[in-house]
């Protein structure tokens, strides 16, 4: 009995061993691995690039006043709409003590010269009436009279201009009034009430009013990496983006890119205008921060395939596929098109039922087999 007993357990140890061997073998014999298989699709494919910019009004006018002073009044605030001519501020002037003391210099000359040719009048026209002295000779004393009359009316415009800014002679026309030279909406008023404004003039571009824009003419104004710009044509679609504004779009045509590139970090950009087609109901403000695809060419209901399913050969001018055959893949050619980076399109080597290898399976650790 016991003789038996270690024969069995002899046996067991042996069957055990086997099944260990066999186990280990299993384990680590190299699986088949299996694919994702693909099959043609009707797709639209669109190829297009992404230029970085902003959406700025076409005619955009910062208004500067004429004179110096102070602010005395704003009539205008940020986002109202105005017309040309409009009323912005009133400039209050603060006039320059040498020039307002030559003015009132002027002004007490020529109420001197006035007082002596009323003077030489007088005294010569009661012997002009008697016929002492001849006509012509009078008439000289009446014209220096109404020269010299002349003379203090322009010397008191010249001080009245220089200390107020405005003269009688001008009537309703004043250089103290800042008007808005073009219609449109108010982007910023950058000045206050109280604040000292400069003229503009040869050698000062003066201070900024206020911004006046065309906001019903926008444009996105981006750029154009140098690898790109070869393949964009004025009047090219654009689709732009905001993202401050989401599942929004606007239509927009390329109307300009420019002749020279400019380095930026290190790359050449080339800059480049579209013209923004703002639809009822839509509202865009400057200076959003924008994306335009510019879509360098579109094909619609056309077959395709994922292009990661394809291989190309060294060179690039050749795409293969791999198509079921049995439980075989064969390596086919195939003619492709268009490609918008994702899918690509076919235009021959494989039909639509035809099945592709995709790709490797994961398994269920999270591996490739």
């Amino acid at each position: 009995m016991k003789r038996i007993l270690k024969y069995l357990l002899i046996a067991a140890l042996g069957l055990l061993f086997v099944w260990t061997l066999w186990f280990l073998y299993q384990k680590n014999a190299k699986k088949e691995p299996e694919y994702n298989t693909v099959k043609p699709k009707t797709a639209t494919i669109v190829k297009k690039t992404v230029a970085n910019g902003t959406v700025q009004p076409r005619q955009q006018i910062d208004i500067k006043p004429v004179v110096s002073g102070v602010i005395r009044k704003l009539m205008v605030v940020a986002g109202q709409q105005v017309k040309e001519g409009d009323q912005l501020a009133i400039i209050q002037i603060v006039p320059d003590m040498l020039s307002l003391s030559q003015a009132e210099s002027r002004v007490s000359s020529a109420a001197i010269g006035v007082s002596n040719a009323q003077m030489n009048y007088d005294r010569n026209k009661p012997l002009a009436e008697k016929g002492v002295i001849a006509a012509s000779e009078m008439q000289t004393y009446d014209i220096a009279l109404r020269n010299a009359r002349q003379e203090q009316a322009a010397a008191q415009d010249a001080l009245q201009l220089v200390r107020d800014g405005i003269s009688k002679s001008s009537g309703n026309a004043t250089n103290t009034i800042v008007r808005s030279t073009i219609t449109g909406m108010v982007l910023d008023v950058p000045v206050k009430v109280g604040s000292s404004v400069i003229e503009r003039n040869n050698f000062n571009e003066g201070t900024t009013i206020a911004t006046v824009a065309d906001m019903n003419d926008l444009i996105f104004k981006g750029n154009v990496d140098e690898s790109e710009v070869g393949k964009v044509r004025i009047g090219m679609p654009v689709v732009i983006t905001v993202g401050a504004i989401d599942s929004t779009s606007w239509d927009a045509h390329l109307e300009y890119i420019a002749p020279k590139g400019v380095e930026t970090n290190g790359a050449i950009q080339f800059e480049i205008r579209a013209a923004v087609q703002v639809k009822e109901g839509q509202t865009l403000r400057a200076g959003y921060s924008a994306n335009a695809d510019i879509v360098l060419g579109r094909r619609d209901s056309v077959p395709a395939i994922p292009e990661s399913v394809i291989t190309f050969n060294g060179t690039g001018d050749s795409a293969f596929v791999d198509v079921r055959n049995g439980k075989a893949w064969k390596k086919t050619y195939v003619k492709t098109g268009l490609s918008d980076g994702v899918n690509i399109e076919v235009l021959g080597g494989i039909s639509d039922t035809t099945t592709l290898k995709g790709a490797m399976k994961l398994t269920e650790e999270g591996t490739h087999q």
